[in-house]
């Protein structure tokens, strides 16, 4: 992309909290800061990216079918810390080049949601790049109260891009769209745990009122666990039919909504004293 359209869409991101107009609106989007190889300055790129589970996504060195990589690519192989932007967080991260089939697995999943990709692919005689961007350290965010928020707002941006791609994904369920499902299940109960374990127990011995709140909280954290567990067995059903995924996700998103918009409003104003 030229340099000043590429910064135009930086900063609408960084001015919307990652969303954007134009080509790229409602799409996965990310801010990606290399070191330069030569010059060993930082450069700012924006990228799709695809979920890819286990603490990973991945971006996908294309360069619109371009015969060479992008400068991007060649940054983050001579220096694989990266620095990640997702609209919400800002965190570091190891960049990892996927080889051999496990770089084609991938590819031919990206493709499958995206004909674009595989488009690409066929106007180059360069095998397109597939890179695995690896969290390195705890995201940058603010107060506690904002962290919270920002994380519930995660959750409702990819259950909103979820249900979408169901929604147009025909008669079928591709192979990346299960994995987008399959991450977000992971995530939310890997949230709700560390809230269980750490720090509903914290604020139950500072604030004692609180417990009738932090008792629903949990009951409404079992009840989203059976609703995720019954996500990821509709999913894995072989040939999973898309309305009846879409029905699921509908569900688990009107569940977990009111239990976002509960907890903020209840836990919030204590986060922020």
């Amino acid at each position: 992309m030229p340099i000043e359209f590429n910064q135009q869409i930086i900063e609408e991101f960084r001015a919307n909290g990652g969303k954007v107009g134009g080509p790229f609106e409602g799409a996965r989007l990310l801010l990606l800061t290399t070191v330069g190889a030569r010059s060993g300055a930082r450069h700012t790129t924006p990228l799709g990216y695809l979920p890819d589970g286990g603490g990973r996504i991945l971006v996908i060195a294309s360069a619109g079918g371009a015969p060479n990589h992008p400068a991007w690519y060649h940054n983050l192989v001579a220096n694989p810390l990266v620095t990640v932007e997702d609209g919400l967080f800002t965190y570091e991260a190891r960049a990892v080049v996927l080889e051999g089939a496990e770089r084609d697995r991938v590819f031919a999943r990206a493709a499958e949601a995206n004909p674009g990709w595989a488009d690409y692919q066929a106007k180059t005689t360069r095998v397109i790049p597939v890179v695995a961007l690896a969290g390195g350290g705890p995201p940058k965010a603010g107060s506690a109260s904002d962290t919270l928020k920002r994380v519930h707002d995660m959750f409702r941006r990819e259950l909103s891009l979820i249900r979408e791609e169901v929604t147009e994904s025909g008669t079928g369920l591709g192979a990346q769209l299960r994995v987008n499902c399959l991450t977000l299940c992971q995530g939310l109960n890997n949230h709700h745990t560390g809230e269980d374990i750490a720090m509903f127990p914290f604020l139950a011995d500072r604030y004692p009122e609180l417990a009738p709140t932090l008792e629903r909280l949990s009951r409404e954290h079992e009840k989203i666990a059976a609703l995720v567990e019954e996500l990821r067995e509709v999913i894995s059903t072989e040939g999973a039919d898309p309305p009846l995924v879409l029905a699921e996700v509908e569900r688990l998103t009107d569940e977990l909504e009111r239990h976002l918009d509960y907890e903020e409003r209840q836990l919030i104003p204590i986060l922020d004293m």
